[in-house]
């Protein structure tokens, strides 16, 4: 009799089983991306353009952890559907992107979506339709500040902390009296050159020489570090795309500039660049929230059964995407588990804000709160030493 009443239920909402009215309203109820055997996820990716070497890798591991829910049955008997946008770096592609995602999809959230300016055009079409965004790949503050704190969570500080504090660790360190900056002029690279200029603006003993602005596919680089050279540039924090970042530091070595040091945001901490060939980017800084999956694999068994793994699957090692791509993927299994089969978005965030786990392969602690909407909190800053991010120091 239970079983014929829920069935009925399903069919027709205006039939209710129980006595209690509360019960019955939110059954019958329907959740946004949600449905008995469905829960559809959203995302917008740079699949074809500057960052690809993030997104893509971040799908590919994300679909596959998914993948492997749905064949256990899915969570609560729901499989999970991420449904996945390119918008190749382009903000009018990506406003496209999420209009169709919110508004024909029905997502019930926004997984990873990259690029600042992009989740920064798509904040007000998702809080009209009350759809969180969980770890975007961008760490600029405003995926934190943007909008309502109780849907928004990230992977870590931001590119602003931890750039300033790879600074100062630097300047404490190695003496370093001149800062320039080389960066996009978007909200990411505009974020790191407010770090740079803040870092200096506390220090009396920091200068900031230059700042250069500078396309996202721009490929030449000799004038600007002829000109940042000739300034007498200590540290240059570079806030560009990944082939870029590897371009101005090679270029840097051709001209004979070696007592430079270059220092890059967790959007430039990526293992393509440590491994770029001929070893061009020796000696590099960088700041993440997690020791690098390259550097780790090498004194952690998980990491390395993991590694062992995925370059048997895809013939490569992961990469920094990869990384975010399994972090991402957890935090959204763990909390659509904790959230309970009874899955509303209000179940949702209250799963998101007890999150307690840690995975051993990345290093990941997570433990999230109603204040702390972060999966990492630290920042190491690490150095390119042969082919491999190596940690280098850690900073609260």
């Amino acid at each position: 009799m239970k079983k014929l009443c829920l069935t009925a239920l399903a069919a027709i909402a205006l039939v209710g089983c129980s006595d209690n009215k509360d019960e019955e309203s939110a059954a019958a109820e329907p959740v946004r991306g949600v449905t008995d055997t469905e829960i559809r996820l959203g995302g917008m990716h740079d699949l074809s353009g500057v960052f690809a070497a993030f997104s893509s890798p971040a799908v590919q591991v994300a679909n596959d952890m998914f993948e492997e829910v749905n064949e256990q049955g899915g969570i609560h008997g729901r499989k999970i559907r991420y449904i996945v946008e390119d918008h190749a770096y382009q903000v009018p592609k990506a406003t496209q992107a999420v209009n169709k995602l919110v508004s024909r999809d029905e997502v019930f959230a926004m997984v990873m979506s990259l690029g600042t300016p992009h989740n920064l055009a798509a904040f007000p079409i998702m809080d009209r339709n009350n759809v969180p965004s969980i770890l975007p790949l961008a760490l600029s503050k405003p995926m934190e500040e943007q909008g309502d704190f109780r849907y928004r969570y990230v992977f870590g500080p931001s590119y602003y902390d931890g750039v300033l504090k790879g600074v100062n660790k630097l300047v404490e360190t190695d003496g370093i009296e001149n800062l320039c900056v080389m960066y996009i002029p978007s909200d990411f690279g505009e974020e790191v050159n407010q770090a740079a200029t803040d870092a200096a603006a506390n220090n009396d003993a920091l200068n900031l020489l230059e700042s250069s602005s500078h396309r996202p596919d721009e490929s030449d680089f000799t004038g600007t570090l002829a000109r940042l050279r000739d300034a007498g540039c200590e540290l240059v924090a570079v806030a560009l795309p990944v082939r870029p970042i590897i371009t101005v530091v090679a270029t840097a070595k051709q001209m004979g500039w070696d007592d430079a040091k270059f220092i890059v945001s967790q959007a430039g901490f990526h293992s393509a660049v440590a491994a770029a060939p001929g070893g061009v980017t020796e000696g590099l800084y960088g700041v993440a929230s997690w020791e690098d999956i390259v550097s780790r694999m090498q004194h952690v068994p998980e990491t390395q059964a993991w590694a062992d793994e995925y370059k048997e699957t895809y013939g490569e090692l992961p990469s920094g995407g990869a990384v975010l791509g399994r972090v991402g993927a957890m935090v959204m299994i763990n909390a659509l588990r904790d959230a309970g089969p009874d899955l509303t978005t209000e179940s949702f965030l209250d799963a998101m804000e007890s999150l307690k786990f840690t995975d051993k392969v990345t290093g990941v602690d997570t433990q999230m709160s109603e204040t702390n909407h972060r999966a990492g909190s630290g920042i190491i800053l690490s150095q390119v030493k042969d082919g491999i991010w190596r940690p280098v120091a850690e900073m609260e």
